[in-house]
C-alpha cells in the first residue's frame, strides 16, 4: 500500500477521520432539517383533511408524521453520538500533538546535557566570585581614597557651624569663652611670675645677711 506512496503520520490519519466525521454529521443534520420541514408541511396537510372531513388520508398522512419524527429522532442520535466519536478523534490528535512536542523537548534537553561540561562551569562560576569579590574589594578602596579627598575645609565649616548652633540652643556662647579664657590665662602667668620675682628678692637678701654674719 506503501510501496509507492508516503507513509502516513498518526497525526495526519487522525485528522482524516476527524474529517469524515464532520462531513457525516453536516450530512445528516441536513436530512434532518429536510424531514423537520416534510413534518410542517404534514401537520398542515393532515389539518387541512380534517377540516374537510377527510379522515382515510388523514390517519395515513398521520402515519408518515410519526415515521418522519422517529427519523428525525434517529438523526438526532446519530448526530449526537458522530459528535462524541469526534470528540474523542480531537481528544487523541491533542494528546499526540503533545506527545511530539514532549519528545522534541527530550532531545533538545539530552543534547544539552551531552553539550554541558560540569567541571568547565563549576571552574567559571569559581572565577566569577573570584572577580566579583576582587571588584568589591577596588570600589571599597575607591570609596575611602575618595571619602579622604573630599573630606576638607568644607567639612570642618560644618562641623563648627553644628558645634555653634549645638551651643547657642543650650545658652552658651562659644566665642565669648574662647575670648575670656586666653586673658585668664594671662593674668595668671603675671601673677605667677611676680610671685617668683619676689621670692627671688627675699632669698637674696636672706643671704646677703648670712654673708655678714659670717664676716
Amino acid at each position: 500500500m506503501f510501496l509507492f506512496g508516503k507513509q502516513k503520520t498518526p497525526k495526519e490519519i487522525l485528522r482524516e477521520h476527524l474529517r469524515a466525521i464532520n462531513k457525516s454529521k453536516r450530512e445528516i443534520d441536513r436530512e434532518r432539517v429536510q424531514l423537520q420541514n416534510q413534518e410542517k408541511r404534514l401537520i398542515i396537510e393532515i389539518k387541512k383533511m380534517a377540516k374537510q372531513g377527510q379522515m382515510g388520508p388523514a390517519r395515513i398522512m398521520a402515519k408518515d408524521l410519526v415515521r418522519t419524527r422517529n427519523q428525525i429522532q434517529k438523526f438526532y442520535n446519530m448526530g449526537a453520538q458522530l459528535q462524541a466519536v469526534g470528540l474523542r478523534i480531537q481528544t487523541l490528535k491533542s494528546t499526540q500533538s503533545m506527545a511530539e512536542a514532549m519528545r522534541g523537548v527530550t532531545r533538545a534537553m539530552s543534547v544539552m546535557n551531552r553539550q554541558m561540561n560540569l567541571p568547565a562551569m563549576q571552574r567559571i562560576m569559581m572565577e566569577f566570585e573570584k572577580q566579583g569579590e576582587l571588584m568589591d574589594m577596588k570600589e571599597e578602596m575607591m570609596n575611602d581614597t575618595m571619602d579622604d579627598v573630599m573630606e576638607g575645609e568644607g567639612d570642618e565649616e560644618q562641623q563648627e557651624e553644628i558645634i555653634n548652633q549645638v551651643l547657642d540652643e543650650i545658652g552658651i556662647n562659644l566665642s565669648t569663652q574662647l575670648v575670656d579664657t586666653p586673658v585668664a590665662s594671662m593674668s595668671s602667668t603675671t601673677t605667677a611670675t611676680a610671685s617668683s620675682a619676689r621670692e627671688a628678692e627675699l632669698d637674696m637678701d636672706l643671704q646677703a645677711r648670712l654673708d655678714n654674719l659670717k664676716k
